[in-house]
């Protein structure tokens, strides 16, 4: 199972971050795998703007939390999660066993374990697109890696989510490293402006909408855009390598700065305006952009 926080830089829980409070947890419970990530943008049910592009420096920005493991030590992790955690909102998703039509597939690693290699695996494979998400801090079989400003930093998380049809991912998992897996059935709605699908709300269950795209220009504007039709929560996360669609795997050049490596913003939302958050998705990737949706159980929000 996979358990997901979203919440604020800011955030404090008995005296101390948050963000220290949930790693040491997971490191005391010794889960499989655990990654921290620092958003660039993005707002929750205040829907308070946290961004690194404002004016003024952000000391505030949003993060994601990703703890996985077997259904019972998430479960005993959840419970404590919920106690630490009084704002923001927490996921938790049941992994598939094995592929299925269409399928996300996320692997955990080190920074100095070949993301680019594993992308461009991935993309040989078939897979519809690939994001590497480099994590400031985690956890890895419960020892914590924490990033560095000095230093190769190599043991520290790095998440790579992909997604494809079952076929193409029944394929990767053959040629994997060694590392743990997540495998959650989505659909994939939009692929470089063409429509192939549209959400499956249900009563009662939450929506999970992801933008893979290396246009920051439509992140921002996406961000903006939910924000004002009061969208329960979205974040954007820069991420270091990957592709998406027929482009070429790329990320960091020199001179080009920040605008053309990936990026995927992850948007929730309720059942009653997923499909409201969905429309402004789709006009904002007419052209470019891979679109996923799939259902996530909230346990706070």
């Amino acid at each position: 199972m996979k358990l997901t926080t979203y919440f604020g830089e800011r955030e404090r829980a008995g005296g101390r971050l948050l963000s220290d409070a949930l790693l040491d947890l997971y490191g005391r419970h010794g889960v499989k795998a655990s990654v921290l990530l620092r958003g660039s943008a993005g707002f929750g049910a205040r829907h308070r703007l946290r961004s690194a592009d404002l004016l003024t420096p952000s000391e505030d920005l949003p993060l994601v939390s990703v703890a996985i493991d077997a259904p019972e030590r998430i479960d005993a992790l959840a419970t404590e999660v919920r106690a630490l955690q009084q704002s923001g909102l927490v996921t938790l998703e049941r992994a598939l066993a094995r592929p299925r039509e269409p399928a996300k597939l996320t692997v955990y690693l080190g920074r100095g374990e070949g993301y680019r290699e594993l992308c461009v695996r991935l993309r040989d494979c078939g897979l519809d697109g690939a994001t590497a998400l480099l994590g400031v801090d985690g956890t890895v079989d419960g020892e914590r890696r924490r990033a560095g400003f000095f230093g190769p930093n190599g043991g520290v998380p790095v998440m790579v989510i992909a997604v494809g049809a079952g076929a193409a991912v029944a394929r990767a998992l053959e040629s994997l490293p060694d590392a743990p897996i997540t495998l959650e059935r989505i659909r994939v709605c939009r692929r470089d402006g063409v429509a192939l699908a549209e959400p499956e709300p249900r009563a009662g269950e939450w929506h999970k909408l992801m933008l893979h795209s290396s246009d920051h220009a439509a992140h921002d504007e996406l961000v903006r855009r939910l924000r004002g039709a009061q969208t329960a929560g979205a974040t954007t996360l820069r991420g270091a390598f990957g592709f998406h669609g027929d482009h070429e795997p790329h990320g960091d050049r020199i001179l080009q700065l920040r605008r053309g490596v990936p990026a995927v913003t992850v948007i929730v939302d309720t059942p009653e305006h997923v499909e409201r958050s969905f429309a402004i998705v789709s006009e904002l990737t007419r052209r470019r952009g891979l679109v996923t949706s799939e259902t996530v159980p909230v346990i706070l929000g």
